[in-house]
C-alpha cells in the first residue's frame, strides 16, 4: 500500500494523530492493522479515507492484494525513509503463510470491537489450497477461526450450503468451524466422496490435512445421497483422504434398515493407483463333486505396468482349478495380456463304478505393439491353446460363452524391414490350429519367410514406368517351415518332434504389365520355384504281406519347378436410366459394372522326379506297374506329373442403384448396393483328353436394410454328367438328358441385426468384458453361443446413465429398447446325386428392456435338419439401482444349469454379493 508522501516526518505526525484520540484515525489505521496482518485481497468499492489534511490513503482499487510486510516496506519518500522503520527486534512469524482471498455478493463488514469479518451472500474464501464457499461466513481473528453455514430462505429453505475444498478432497457440510492457525475443523452433517463412494457424516473431525475422523456416519456408492438405497454405517471410522477409511463396528442398512451382515471392523482403500489385495471366492453346490469355493484369490500390484491375479477353484470331492491372469502395458510401446487355467476334475468317489478322473489346461497370450514403437519392426502374439475337450469339460463360468467352439488357434510373429533399394523383409512366424472334435493339432515351429522387394532393371531412373521392358520386375522370396501335425494325446511329447516336416521353398517370380488397346490390362509372368526337403519316401511292394511298403529315408534332396501364367481384363461400366428428363421417379438408375478376366497357365510336367515299383502277385509275375514320387507327404506338395495347358475365365458384378431420398431437402440421388459382388469362374485345359472343363463356381453377396442384414451365397455347377456308379463322365450334362448344369453344391448364410436403439447398440450384443473373453477363447464375436456367467468381474464395467430418454415419463414408458440377432446358415451336398440338404440351422440371440430396470435376454438355435433346439440360455437382469441382479438358466441339453446372482455395481465393494447356482453334470 502506497502513502502519499509526508510533509516531514512520519513519526511526528502519526503520534500527534493518535494523541487527537479521533475516532475516524483510530478506525481507519485499525482496519490497516488488520489488512497488513491477514494479507486479505477483496473487491471493495471505491472511496477515500483521511486520516488528516498532510497524511491520507488513496482510493483502494478493486482486487487489491495488501502483503503482510506492506507496512515495513512502505515508501515514505522517493529518497529517503524514517529511522524508526529500522528496528533490530525480529518480527514475529506470519500469523498466515498465504495470501487470504475473499469475496462476497451482498457486504463485506469487519467488526473492530468484536474483530470479526463477515460475508453474506455467496461468500468465498481461499487461502493456500483450502477453498470454502457458502451463503454466510465470519472470521474470528481472536481464535483465528472461519465460520462457514447457509442461508435460511423463506421459500428455497436452507440453501448455499458450505462446500470446504482442500486440495483433491471436498466436503459438503451444513456448516464447518476451521482454525486457520491449527489446520482443524468441525465439520457438520458433511458429505465427502471418497473413490467410488461417499461418507455421509453427522460430525466430522478434521485432525489435518491427511486424517478425518467420523461418527455415526454412513458409507454408500448410491447416487441418492439424501435417501440412499443402501449405506455401511461406521460407529468410529478414521478416513486419510485418497487412501484409506478404518472403521470399527460396521454393518449394512438397506434403506435405513438394518441387516445381520457386518464385521467387527473394516478396512476400505481408497487409493488411486493399483493396489493388491485378497479376491473373495463365490460359494455352491454341485451334485457330483459336492460343495465349492469358485474364483477365490489374490491381487498382486507388481507396478504401473504389470500385475497378476491368482485364482482357484476347490470342491469336497477333491476337485480343484487355478488360474493365472496377467495383463501389462507400456504407453506408446505394447500392451497384452496372459492367462492359464489348469482343473483336476474328480467325478464321484473313489471305489465307484462312475468314479473317473481327467485334467485340462488352457494357456493363452496377447500381445500387440503399438505402431510408433518402431516401425521398421513388429512383435505380435495371439495363443489359445490346450486341451481339446478344456472348454466343454470345464466347470468354471467364465468359459461358457466358449464351449461350442471348434477350433483353437495360435499365432506368434516378429517382422522386420530394412528400407533401401530394393527392401528386404523377413518375419518369423509360429502357428497353431487345434480341431476339438477331432483332436488334430498342426503347427508350424517356426515359419520363416523372407523377400527381397521388387526390381526393375530396365526401368529409367526418373519418371514413371511405360511399356512392356520397363515393367519387366523380378524378386525373391523364401519360405522355410518346420511342420507338425499331431494329435491332443501326443502334444509336446517326444513322438510329436519325430514325425516333424522341414523344408524351404524358393521362388523368384519374373512380371511385367501394360495396357493394350487402352481400355485392357495384361500382366505375364513366369515363376520358378526350388523346393529343399529332409525326408523323401522310398515304396516297394512286399509279396510276402501282399502290401505296399513306404520307408522314410532321412537326408537332404529337392526338385526344381517352372511354370508360366498370363492375363488379361479390363472394366466394363453401364447405366440403365429408368428416369426421363421432367420426371420424378422413385428409382432413377441401375449402374452395372462388370470385371471380365481370361488367363492362361502352362505348368510342364516333371516326371523325372517320379518312380515306379512293381505289383507281384502269387504266382512271381508283375501285375501294375505303380508310379510315384519320392516327394509325396512334403510340406510344399509334389512335382507336376503331367503337363496342363488352361485357359480360365471370370467375371465379377457389382450392381448400384440412384434412388430418390426422403429427404426432401437432398439436392442429390441417393445410391444403394444391390449387390456387392456377383463372382463366376471356370477354366478350360487345353491339354486334356477328358473332363477339359472345370465345375463353374458362383458367389456373391449383399447388404440390405442400411448394412442390417448381411446375405453371401454360393454354388457350384458341374457341366459333366454322372454314370450309374455316380462317377463323373466325360459327357455333358445336357447330352445326357440332363440340363445345363448340374448343381453339386450351394450355401447361403444371411445375418440380421435389428434394434430400435440406432446407432448406440452394439451388434454383437456383449459387454467389453464378455466380447474379449469370447475372442481370446477363439469364440464368436456376438452372444449367439451364449454369454460369459462370471457376473463378478463384470461388476468392473460402466453403466450408462447419460441416455437421452433417461427419465421416463410418470404414466408410461414410451420406448421400450430391444435387440435381435439372427444367423441363418444352409449348406447343400449332390455331388453324388445324394440330393440333400448336409446343414440347416438358425441362431437367435437378443435382449429387451421391459422397464428402465428390467432386461430379458436369450441366446439359442434351431436345427432344422436334425429338428431340435441347440444350446440355449435365457438371462434376466434387474438394475437395483446401486445394485445388480442376474439369472441365467439353461432350461435343457448337455449344459444344464442355472446361476443366480446379487451384488453392488460399485468395483471396490464387489465382494459384497451373493451368488447361488446349480452346474451342469459332467460325465468325462
Amino acid at each position: 500500500m502506497a502513502f502519499q508522501k509526508p510533509s516531514h516526518t512520519f513519526t511526528k505526525i502519526h503520534l500527534k494523530a493518535l494523541r487527537t484520540n479521533h475516532f475516524k484515525i483510530l478506525f481507519a489505521l485499525s482496519f490497516t492493522v488488520f489488512i497488513n496482518t491477514f494479507s486479505f485481497a477483496q473487491d471493495l468499492p471505491k472511496k477515500e479515507t483521511k486520516i488528516n489534511r498532510k497524511v491520507s490513503i488513496p482510493p483502494i482499487k478493486d482486487s487489491l492484494v495488501v502483503k503482510s510486510d506492506s507496512l515495513a516496506t512502505t515508501e515514505l519518500s522517493e529518497k529517503s525513509q524514517d529511522s524508526i522503520l529500522t528496528d533490530s527486534i525480529k518480527p514475529k512469524k506470519e500469523l498466515l503463510e498465504n495470501i487470504v482471498n475473499y469475496h462476497a455478493d451482498d457486504y463485506t463488514k469487519f467488526n473492530q470491537k468484536e474483530h470479526k469479518l463477515y460475508l453474506y451472500n455467496n461468500a468465498k474464501i481461499v487461502y493456500g489450497d483450502m477453498n470454502i464457499t457458502a451463503g454466510d461466513i465470519t472470521i474470528d481473528y481472536n481464535n483465528n477461526t472461519v465460520y462457514a453455514k447457509g442461508v435460511t430462505d423463506s421459500i428455497e429453505g436452507y440453501t448455499q450450503k458450505p462446500v470446504f475444498t482442500q486440495g483433491s478432497n471436498v466436503v459438503e457440510p451444513d456448516s464447518i468451524v476451521f482454525n486457520t492457525e491449527s489446520q482443524k475443523a468441525l465439520i457438520y452433517n458433511s458429505k465427502t466422496a471418497q473413490g467410488e463412494g461417499t461418507v455421509i457424516a453427522n460430525i466430522t473431525k478434521k485432525e489435518n490435512d491427511s486424517v478425518y475422523f467420523v461418527k455415526d456416519a454412513k458409507y454408500t456408492t448410491a447416487k441418492d445421497l439424501e435417501d440412499p438405497d443402501y449405506y455401511i454405517k461406521l460407529r468410529k471410522a478414521k478416513i486419510v483422504p485418497g487412501k484409506k477409511i478404518v472403521t470399527g463396528l460396521a454393518n449394512i442398512f438397506i434403506y435405513d434398515v438394518p441387516t445381520p451382515v457386518g464385521l467387527p471392523f473394516g478396512f476400505f482403500p481408497q487409493t488411486e493407483t493399483q493396489t493388491s489385495g485378497v479376491i473373495i471366492p463365490t460359494f455352491g453346490e454341485q451334485n457330483d463333486r459336492g460343495y465349492f469355493l469358485q474364483n477365490g484369490g489374490y491381487y498382486f500390484a507388481i507396478s504401473d505396468y504389470i500385475d497378476l491375479t491368482l485364482l482357484g477353484d476347490y470342491y469336497t470331492n477333491g476337485s480343484y482349478g487355478l488360474r493365472f491372469e496377467s495383463s501389462y502395458a507400456k504407453r506408446y510401446r505394447f500392451r497384452g495380456n496372459f492367462g492359464f487355467r489348469y482343473e483336476n476334475q474328480i467325478i464321484s468317489e473313489r471305489g465307484f463304478p462312475d468314479y473317473a478322473r481327467s485334467t485340462i489346461y488352457n494357456l493363452r497370450w496377447s500381445h500387440s505393439q503399438d505402431s510408433k514403437a518402431n516401425p521398421s519392426s513388429r512383435f505380435s502374439a495371439s495363443v489359445n491353446l490346450g486341451s481339446s475337450q478344456y472348454y466343454q469339460l470345464s466347470n468354471n463360468q467364465v468359459n461358457i460363452s466358449n464351449r461350442l467352439n471348434n477350433t483353437l488357434s495360435s499365432s506368434v510373429s516378429y517382422s522386420k524391414t530394412f528400407q533401401g533399394q530394393p527392401q528386404v523383409n523377413y518375419s518369423v512366424t509360429a502357428t497353431h490350429s487345434q480341431n476339438t472334435q477331432t483332436q488334430a493339432i498342426n503347427m508350424t515351429l517356426p515359419t520363416f519367410q523372407g523377400s527381397i522387394g521388387r526390381m526393375y532393371p530396365f526401368a529409367s531412373k526418373s519418371g514413371s514406368k511405360k511399356g512392356i521392358i520397363e515393367n519387366i520386375n523380378l524378386q525373391y522370396n523364401l519360405r522355410a517351415e518346420n511342420r507338425i501335425e499331431t494329435t491332443d494325446s501326443l502334444f509336446f511329447k517326444k513322438q510329436m518332434f519325430d514325425d516333424a516336416k522341414a523344408g524351404f521353398k524358393h521362388t523368384i517370380p519374373l512380371t511385367t504389365n501394360f495396357k493394350v488397346f487402352k481400355h485392357f490390362s495384361v500382366s505375364a509372368n513366369t515363376s520358378y520355384n526350388e523346393v529343399w526337403t529332409f525326408k523323401t519316401i522310398n515304396k516297394h511292394y512286399d509279396p510276402v504281406e501282399d502290401e505296399v511298403v513306404t520307408e522314410t529315408v532321412n537326408g537332404f534332396d529337392s526338385f526344381r519347378t517352372y511354370n508360366f501364367s498370363t492375363s488379361m481384363g479390363t472394366t466394363i461400366y453401364g447405366m440403365f436410366n429408368f428416369e426421363k428428363e421432367g420426371e420424378d421417379r422413385k428409382i432413377k438408375a441401375i449402374r452395372h459394372v462388370m470385371r471380365p478376366s481370361v488367363s492362361y497357365n502352362i505348368n510342364p510336367s516333371f516326371s523325372k522326379y517320379y518312380d515306379t515299383y512293381e505289383v507281384i502277385d502269387a504266382d512271381g509275375n508283375t501285375t501294375a506297374d505303380v508310379e510315384y514320387t519320392r516327394f509325396e507327404g512334403g510340406i510344399f506338395g509334389t512335382p507336376n506329373k503331367t503337363f496342363s495347358s488352361a485357359v480360365g475365365l471370370s467375371l465379377s458384378n457389382n450392381f448400384e442403384a440412384k434412388v430418390r431420398d426422403k429427404d426432401s431437402t437432398a439436392t442429390e440421388a441417393k445410391k444403394i448396393v444391390l449387390l456387392n459382388n456377383l463372382n463366376f469362374s471356370t477354366a478350360y485345359n487345353v491339354a486334356g483328353d477328358s473332363l477339359n472343363w472345370s465345375p463353374i463356381r458362383m458367389s456373391g453377396g449383399t447388404q440390405l436394410f442400411k448394412n442390417q442384414l448381411n446375405i453371401n451365397f454360393g454354388a457350384t455347377l458341374d457341366p459333366y454328367a454322372l454314370d450309374n456308379n455316380n462317377v463323373r463322365i466325360d459327357k455333358f450334362n445336357i447330352d445326357n438328358g440332363g440340363s445345363l448344369f448340374r448343381l453339386t453344391s450351394g450355401n447361403l448364410t444371411a445375418s440380421w441385426s435389428l434394434s430400435n436403439k440406432g446407432n448406440k447398440v452394439d451388434k454383437s450384443g456383449l459387454s467389453k468384458e464378455n466380447l474379449e473373453e469370447n475372442l481370446q477363447g477363439g469364440g464368436r464375436d456376438d452372444d449367439l453361443f451364449g454369454v460369459s456367467e462370471d457376473y463378478v468381474n463384470e461388476q468392473m464395467r460402466d453403466y450408462d446413465d447419460d441416455d437421452e430418454d433417461d427419465t421416463p415419463s410418470e404414466f408410461y414408458h414410451h420406448k421400450i429398447p430391444w435387440s435381435l440377432r439372427l444367423a441363418y446358415a444352409i449348406n447343400y451336398a449332390n455331388s453324388r446325386r445324394q440330393n440333400e440338404i448336409s446343414s440347416n440351422s438358425l441362431m437367435f440371440s437378443g435382449d429387451i428392456q421391459l422397464t428402465d430396470k428390467w432386461t430379458v435376454g436369450a441366446s439359442s438355435g434351431y436345427d432344422f435338419k436334425n429338428l431340435g433346439f441347440t444350446a440355449t440360455q435365457l438371462r434376466f437382469e434387474r438394475d437395483l439401482l446401486s445394485w445388480r441382479m442376474n439369472f441365467s438358466w439353461t432350461p435343457f441339453g448337455p449344459y444344464k444349469s442355472w446361476n443366480f446372482f446379487i451384488g453392488i455395481k460399485s468395483s471396490l465393494l464387489k465382494d459384497l454379493k451373493y451368488e447361488k447356482r446349480r452346474q451342469r453334470d459332467i460325465t468325462l
